[in-house]
C-alpha cells in the first residue's frame, strides 16, 4: 500500500485479463470504483486516476506507476501529467516530466502545447519561445492553440524583432486567419505599440469577435489614441454590434489615459444607461480619472455608487478610491480602506505608497515603502512602488532622500523603467549630480532605454544642465530621432552657457530639417541671443517669429528682447518696446530693464520702472533688490534702506542664497551666512586659508554688494559667507584636481563672487562651472566664459 490510501495496479496488472476493482481514495473523498472485467488500456486507466487526483501526493504515486509500468513515454499521457502539475503549481515537476521523455518520444504537439502553457502560465515567457523554437527544430509543426501561446509569450517580452518573426510564422504556416491567432497578434501588437500592425491584422482577418473589437479599442487606449479608439467604437457600432462591458470599459480607458477625464465621467454615465450596469475595471477608471482631476466631490459620489452597486469588495476598485482619497490628503480614509483589504497585493501597496506621496506626504510614503519590504509575505516594491517615492522626494526639493531611495532600488535590483529614468535624470539635473547621470546614462545604454526618445531628451537635458555641455550635444547628435523638445533642450544647452552663436546655429539647423519651432524654442534662441549681446540675430528672429511662423510673441519672448537690448546699453529702445507691447508687461518684462538699469547705474530709467513694478503689487522680492542694489553701488544708503524697509513692510522676504555641490556621489547644500552650523566651521577655516592667497593675486572685495549699512569689516565678513565660494572651497578640498568643479546657485551670482572665483580658478588652476540662477558660468585661467557680460 502506498502513502494516501491510494492502491494502483502493478505492472503485471496491465499484461493480464482480469476482474478486479480499483479505488482511490485520500482524505476521506472517496472516487467512484471502477470495475474492469476486459483487457485494461494502461493509457486509459491513467488518464482517469489523472483526471480524478485530488491532491499534490497522489498525483505523485500515479507519476511513480506511470513510470514503473513505461507509459511515460506516451505524449497523450504525459501531456497529461504536466497539465496537471501545472494546475496544482508544481511547473519544476511539470518540466521534470518532460525532461524525461525520449528525443524520439516527443513528437507529440499536444505534449509541447502544454509545457509551454505550463511555462507561460508561471511567468516565463522567455523559455516558453526556447521551447517553441526547440519544437519546431525537432519537427513538430505548431497548430491553432500553439500560436495564442507563444504570441503572449512574445508580448510579455515586448520584443518587436520576435514578434514580428514570430508573426511570420503564423502567416508562412497559414495561420493568419485564425480567429484566436488574430486576436493574439492583435493584442500583442498594441502592448508594444505597433497600432498600424494591429489594424493590418485586424483588416484582413475574415471573421471577428468581440475579442477582436475590444482588442483594438484596448490597444489604442494602451498607446494614448483616444481619437482611434473613438474611431473604431463608431465602426465597430456602425456594423450593428452593441458594445458589451469590455468595450465600454476600454473606450473609458482610453480617454482617461489621454487626460480626458471630464469625458470619462459623461461616458461612464452613458455606459451605466445603456448597458444598465458597469464593471469593477470601468468603476477604476472612473475614480483614477477623479483622481487625476482632483475631483474629490466626484470621487465621492462615485463612492456610493461603489457600496450601492456592490463593488466594494473588488480589489481593483479599493485601489482606485485609496488613489483618491489619498491623493486628496485624506490619508485618515486611505488607511481605512487599505485595512480593509484582507489580501492585499502589489497593486493595492502601490496606490496606498502613491496617495502619501501625490499628497505631498514624503515620509508618510517612504513609510509605507519601508513596511512592504520588511511584510511577511513575499511580495516585494518593484518598480513602481520605488518611482512614486522617488518622485515625492524629487517634488519637495528633496534630492539626497530621492537618490538614496534611488540607489537602494538599483542595490536591490529592481530595475527601473523609462518613467524612473526621466524622473531621477530630471533630479540629476537640478542638483548637479553629474556621476549619478552618469551612471544611468550608462545603465539606459545597457538595457537599452537611451533609444527611447524622452530618455535621450532627458539626458541632453540632464548634461546641459550639469555643465558638460559636450556630453549633451554627443547624445544629441546619437539620437536616431529628435522631436521638438530634443532641438529645444540643446538650443537651451547652448544659451544657458553662453554659447549665443551656437544656439542660433542649432535653430537654423532645426528649421532646415523641417520642423516648426513653437514658443518654447525661440524664448531659448532669443535667450540665447541676450547673454551674448547678438543684438542684430535677436532682432532678426524676434521678427522671423512674428512674419515667417506666425506666432505671436508672449510675455516671455518680450522678457527677453527687452534684456537683449538693456544689457547691449540700448535702455532707451528696450523702454519703447515695453511701451509698444500688445498687453500690460508683468514684473518679468519690468525686472529685465530694471536689472539692465542696475548693469549701467541709470537711476533714472530705474526708478521709474520700480514704481511700474510696486503698482503692480508684486510679491516677487527680487525687483526690490535690484533696485535696493542700484542704490547702494551709487551710495545712496538711505533710498537703498527705504526699498528694503518697504519690501518688509509689505512681508516681502529676500530669497536666502544657497548653493550645493556633488562630492562623491552626495549632494551638498550650503546657504548664505550659516556661521552656526557646526558642519561648517571646517568650511569657513577653508575659505579663511585662501584670503591671504587671494588677496595676493589681486581679489579685493567689492563691498558695494553688501546691501546693509555696516562697517567695513562687517561688509567683508558678509561677502566671505556667500553661499557658492563655501561650496568652490569645499568641492576644491574633497574632489581631484583634474576634475572641474560644478557648482549650482539658487539666485544669481554676485559681482563680488564673480570676480573671486575667476581669481581662485587662475590660483588653483582648475575648472570652476557655476550655474546661477540665470545662466552658466565657466572659470578657468581667471576668465568666465560670459566676458564679464551676465
Amino acid at each position: 500500500m502506498l502513502n494516501g490510501s491510494l492502491r494502483l495496479p502493478s505492472r503485471h496488472f496491465f499484461q493480464s485479463r482480469f476482474t478486479s476493482t480499483l479505488s482511490l481514495s485520500h482524505h476521506r473523498n472517496q472516487i467512484d470504483s471502477h470495475q474492469f472485467s476486459y483487457y485494461v488500456n494502461p493509457l486509459d486507466s491513467f488518464d482517469i486516476f489523472l483526471q480524478q487526483c485530488t491532491s499534490h501526493q497522489q498525483l505523485k504515486q500515479i507519476h511513480t506507476q506511470i513510470i514503473l509500468t513505461g507509459t511515460n513515454q506516451s505524449g497523450f499521457l504525459s501531456a497529461r501529467l504536466i497539465s496537471i502539475y501545472t494546475r496544482f503549481g508544481f511547473l519544476d515537476h511539470a518540466r521534470k516530466a518532460f525532461e524525461s521523455i525520449p528525443i524520439d518520444c516527443k513528437s507529440n504537439l499536444l505534449l509541447w502545447n502544454s509545457i509551454l502553457r505550463a511555462n507561460l502560465s508561471h511567468g516565463y515567457p522567455e523559455e516558453t519561445l526556447k521551447l517553441y523554437f526547440q519544437m519546431q527544430n525537432q519537427g513538430v509543426s505548431p497548430d491553432g492553440f500553439t500560436f495564442p501561446l507563444v504570441i503572449r509569450a512574445c508580448s510579455s517580452m515586448g520584443n518587436s524583432e520576435l514578434c514580428k518573426t514570430v508573426h511570420s510564422h503564423v502567416v508562412v504556416l497559414g495561420f493568419q486567419f485564425h480567429l484566436h491567432v488574430g486576436n493574439e497578434l492583435i493584442g500583442l501588437y498594441g502592448k508594444i505599440g505597433y497600432m498600424d500592425y494591429a489594424m493590418k491584422v485586424f483588416d484582413k482577418m475574415p471573421q471577428r469577435s468581440y475579442i477582436s473589437w475590444n482588442s483594438m479599442i484596448s490597444g489604442f487606449a494602451q498607446n494614448f489614441d483616444c481619437d482611434g479608439a473613438v474611431k473604431m467604437f463608431g465602426w465597430m457600432e456602425s456594423e450593428g454590434l452593441e458594445p458589451n462591458l469590455v468595450t465600454w470599459t476600454s473606450y473609458l480607458s482610453a480617454h482617461k489615459r489621454c487626460g480626458r477625464h471630464e469625458e470619462v465621467m459623461g461616458l461612464f454615465r452613458e455606459m451605466r444607461v445603456r448597458k444598465n450596469g458597469a464593471t469593477a475595471e470601468a468603476v477604476s477608471v472612473v475614480l483614477s480619472a477623479c483622481a487625476d482631476l482632483d475631483a474629490f466631490q466626484m470621487g465621492k459620489v462615485i463612492h456610493g455608487y461603489v457600496i450601492n452597486g456592490g463593488f466594494q469588495d473588488y480589489m481593483v476598485v479599493k485601489n482606485s478610491l485609496i488613489c483618491v482619497y489619498g491623493g486628496h490628503g485624506n490619508t485618515k480614509e486611505a488607511r481605512m480602506l487599505f485595512s480593509e483589504i484582507a489580501i492585499k497585493n502589489l497593486v493595492s501597496w502601490n496606490a496606498f505608497i502613491s496617495s502619501f506621496a501625490n499628497a505631498g506626504l514624503c515620509d508618510e510614503a517612504h513609510e509605507a515603502l519601508l513596511r512592504l519590504e520588511n511584510s511577511d509575505t513575499k511580495m516585494r516594491p518593484n518598480v513602481i512602488s520605488y518611482s512614486a517615492v522617488i518622485g515625492g522626494f524629487s517634488s519637495k526639493g528633496r534630492g539626497n532622500e530621492c537618490l538614496e531611495v534611488f540607489r537602494k532600488m538599483l542595490h536591490l535590483r529592481v530595475c527601473p523603467n523609462s518613467i524612473t529614468i526621466i524622473s531621477v535624470l530630471s533630479l540629476c539635473a537640478e542638483l548637479v549630480a553629474l556621476g549619478l547621470g552618469r551612471e544611468i546614462h550608462g545603465y539606459s545604454i545597457r538595457s537599452l532605454m537611451d533609444k527611447n526618445i524622452s530618455v535621450g531628451n532627458g539626458l541632453v537635458n540632464m548634461y546641459t544642465k550639469c555643465g558638460s555641455l559636450k556630453e549633451g550635444r554627443s547624445v544629441f547628435d546619437r539620437m536616431g530621432a529628435k522631436d521638438l523638445i530634443s532641438w529645444n533642450s540643446m538650443i537651451e544647452g547652448y544659451g544657458k552657457h553662453g554659447y549665443g552663436d551656437d544656439a542660433v546655429i542649432t535653430f537654423d539647423e532645426m528649421v532646415k530639417s523641417r520642423l516648426k519651432p513653437d514658443h518654447v524654442t525661440f524664448v531659448a534662441v532669443l535667450f540665447a541671443c541676450s547673454h551674448a549681446g547678438l543684438v542684430t540675430e535677436g532682432r532678426r528672429l524676434f521678427d522671423q517669429m512674428i512674419s515667417e511662423f506666425m506666432l505671436p510673441p508672449l510675455m516671455e519672448h518680450y522678457s527677453c528682447m527687452v534684456d537683449l537690448l538693456g544689457r547691449a546699453g540700448l535702455l532707451q529702445e528696450a523702454s519703447e518696446l515695453v511701451k509698444e507691447m500688445p498687453f500690460e508687461p508683468n514684473e518679468c518684462v519690468w525686472g529685465a530693464l530694471l536689472n539692465s538699469c542696475r548693469m549701467y547705474k541709470n537711476t533714472e530709467v530705474a526708478e521709474d520702472t520700480a514704481s511700474q513694478i510696486f503698482s503692480l503689487q508684486s510679491e516677487i522680492t527680487g525687483s526690490y533688490m535690484l533696485l535696493s542694489n542700484l542704490y547702494a553701488a551709487c551710495g545712496r544708503w538711505e533710498d537703498s534702506a527705504k526699498v528694503r524697509l518697504s519690501a518688509k513692510t509689505k512681508g516681502l522676504k529676500k530669497i536666502p542664497g544657497q548653493s550645493w555641490i556633488e562630492v562623491k556621489k552626495k549632494v551638498y547644500m550650503f546657504s548664505a551666512g550659516n556661521h552656526g552650523q557646526l558642519c561648517l566651521e571646517e568650511v569657513y577655516g577653508l575659505l579663511e586659508d585662501w584670503r591671504l592667497p587671494m588677496e595676493a593675486e589681486g581679489y579685493i572685495p567689492d563691498k558695494s554688494f553688501v546691501l546693509q549699512d555696516v562697517g567695513e569689516e562687517e561688509k567683508k565678513q558678509i561677502l566671505n559667507g556667500h553661499s557658492e565660494k563655501l561650496a568652490i572651497v569645499f568641492g576644491h578640498a574633497n574632489i581631484p584636481i583634474n576634475f572641474p568643479l560644478r557648482v549650482v546657485k539658487n539666485l544669481r551670482v554676485c559681482g563680488d563672487c564673480h570676480n573671486w572665483t575667476k581669481i581662485f580658478s587662475k590660483l588653483t588652476k582648475r575648472e570652476v562651472i557655476v550655474r546661477d540662477g540665470r545662466r552658466f558660468h565657466h572659470f578657468k585661467d581667471g576668465l568666465c566664459s560670459c566676458k564679464d557680460y551676465w
